[in-house]
């Protein structure tokens, strides 16, 4: 029986998870538990293993479409899927995305005090995905609710809540596709789209788009929660504020670099195919092995000085959205959105400052987002009128 090397689930690991990461990669870099099984920390282990998909398994046994398969099937899956999110479907998104951002900053500006995570951070990153799947906005507000259970059961193991949870997203997967079928006007919108979408000639079965749709949908708390820390980062250092405000360009380059320093997703899990050896200790065939996102994006090896946030820094291994044949599909679409919020924020505000005395609150595995962050939005002063003054 294999002695744990540490509890992930303690609560000094979940107070500063980056900090406890951090000590890990330092001390026990290769460590086992009984919650994640074999943990990496260090960047040069996770990127072995992400290199070697043959060897460390992504197969699920529910249907996770694509990244819970292995090639050849994932590699059918992901080609049909691709061009959803490719150059000219986000340069067509962008406008829609846009005015979702504007109208909640619109909203935001000029309160004396904004809950950020709640009040624009989930509504904008779930407003959003309805928008690109082509559902109604008022959808948002039930899977606002579905993903704080889902987190929740994700913490505690429970099995029971996370089936239940996997069937209550089902239902809306099935409304949104039953709905498409029996209107009586046709839809050109991506969930319409998606149903006549073919792989190896075989249009997708009512099970593939429950899992594809789940896991895109699913792909919005990560945004939230990354919308959160690039917030947090920007109210902690006024100068990095006000520079991207001044320079809008940097912006899309901040996004990687402040979610490399602190990232919104913990960990992704392998499993293995044969017995293996890293870091000097034996791995057998089956085992668990996850890849700590947040302590590889954050090892010196990697990236020198790595806690400091460069905007020149070379993003060439950066973990945020995965890499190799698993990185995150949605990767284009979650920065398009990430990018514009910032955009919006930036260009309707002097200054975004904290709460005082109103402390921000951090989430917890798997994500690492805020739950609480309360902020104040100074709106931009009135431009002068130009031309001639009346009389």
């Amino acid at each position: 029986m294999q002695q744990p090397d540490w509890n992930p689930r303690d609560v000094t690991v979940l107070r500063d998870q980056r900090a406890a990461y951090d000590a890990m990669r330092a001390n026990c870099p290769v460590a086992y538990s009984e919650f994640l099984g074999w943990s990496l920390f260090r960047h040069e282990d996770i990127a072995e293993v992400l290199a070697h998909p043959e060897i460390y398994r992504s197969g699920s046994p529910h249907r996770a479409i694509p990244n819970g398969m292995d090639p050849p099937d994932h590699t059918r899956y992901r080609s049909a899927l691709v061009p959803f999110f490719d150059t000219d479907q986000m340069s067509a998104f962008e406008p829609r995305c846009r005015a979702i951002a504007a109208q909640l900053a619109e909203l935001a500006v000029g309160l004396d005090k904004m809950e950020f995570v709640r009040e624009f951070a989930e509504p904008y990153a779930l407003g959003a995905q309805c928008a690109f799947l082509g559902w109604p906005e008022v959808i948002w507000v039930h899977l606002q609710g579905w993903t704080h259970g889902n987190q929740e059961a994700a913490l505690s193991r429970d099995r029971a809540a996370s089936k239940a949870l996997a069937e209550e997203l089902e239902r809306y997967v099935e409304a949104a596709v039953r709905a498409r079928r029996l209107s009586r006007t046709p839809s050109n919108d991506l969930t319409a789209r998606l149903m006549a979408t073919e792989v190896d000639g075989q249009p997708l079965s009512d099970s593939d788009l429950a899992s594809i749709l789940r896991n895109w949908i699913a792909g919005h708390g990560t945004v939230a929660a990354g919308l959160g820390i690039l917030i947090f980062h920007l109210v902690t250092d006024q100068q990095l504020q006000q520079r991207l405000r001044n320079d809008p360009a940097s912006i899309a380059a901040a996004v990687d670099e402040i979610l490399r320093v602190d990232d919104p997703l913990v960990a992704n899990r392998r499993t293995t195919s044969e017995d293996v050896e890293i870091g000097g200790r034996q791995i057998p065939e089956g085992s668990k092995v996850t890849l700590m996102w947040m302590a590889a994006n954050r090892d010196e090896q990697a990236f020198p000085d790595a806690e400091r946030i460069h905007l020149d820094r070379d993003q060439r291994g950066n973990f945020v959205f995965g890499s190799g044949i698993h990185d995150c599909i949605g990767a284009p679409l979650a920065r398009l959105e990430l990018r514009v919020a910032l955009e919006e924020l930036l260009a309707r505000t002097s200054v975004i400052k904290g709460v005082a005395g109103d402390s921000a609150q951090r989430g917890v595995y798997p994500g690492n987002g805020f739950s609480r962050l309360s902020v104040r939005l100074r709106p931009r002063p009135q431009e002068p009128a130009t031309g001639p003054m009346p009389d």
